[in-house]
């Protein structure tokens, strides 16, 4: 017979709890409800994957809430789904790697927001400008597509990095922008070299 008897939950320490309720909190800012973002800290934060049950119980949410948040968390997915020996209920984690998150969370926000963005701006183009505002307007359409584009190939870029070069890559800062800088200086005082004397 399988095993459904339901392990002894652990309340909420306070400083496990202060950190729920925080992600719970910028769930908003970042385009989830409040529900959705403690669900995802719990997991985040937990030892082993959770059941849905766990959830509930930890979080005070109803069961319906937490199947929800549940499914908009693996429809971004943010959290893995598993099965123990003898449970038939489902078990919640999120990966163990950071960087997989990280790169899972660019990629889904990219395909949400920025592909739409960029397809409209593409599609607004091909059309014929009826008049100067129109000009004007797909002029700066144009430069934003631009901008984005240059973004996208740059991230598609970095996605083929190995976690230990994107993290070496981070952790330059401030430093590849002095060296960009000295290149700029070099790149104008041959400019200045160049240009014939009178």
């Amino acid at each position: 017979m399988p095993n459904t008897l339901p392990i002894a939950v652990t309340p909420l320490t306070p400083q496990i709890e202060r950190f729920v309720l925080h992600f719970g909190e910028m769930g908003s800012r970042w385009g989830v409800n409040r529900t959705v973002g403690q669900i995802y800290a719990l997991l985040f934060i937990s030892e082993r994957a959770l059941n849905a049950d766990e959830i509930s119980e930890l979080l005070g949410f109803s069961r319906s809430n937490v199947s929800m948040g549940l499914k908009e968390l693996q429809s971004w997915r943010l959290v893995k789904m598993a099965h123990q020996p003898g449970d038939r209920r489902e078990y919640f984690g999120t990966p163990s790697d950071v960087w997989e998150i990280f790169r899972t969370l660019v990629e889904e926000k990219r395909k949400r927001e920025i592909d739409p963005t960029l397809t409209m701006l593409r599609d607004a183009l091909l059309e014929k400008p009826s008049d100067d505002q129109e000009r004007y307007a797909q002029q700066r359409m144009s430069a934003m597509l631009e901008l984005i584009e240059l973004s996208t190939t740059w991230f598609d870029e970095v996605q083929r990095m190995s976690p230990e070069t994107l993290e070496s890559l981070m952790r330059l800062g401030s430093r590849v922008q002095k060296v960009l800088g000295f290149a700029d200086k070099l790149r104008f005082s041959g400019k200045k070299n160049d240009t014939p004397d009178a």
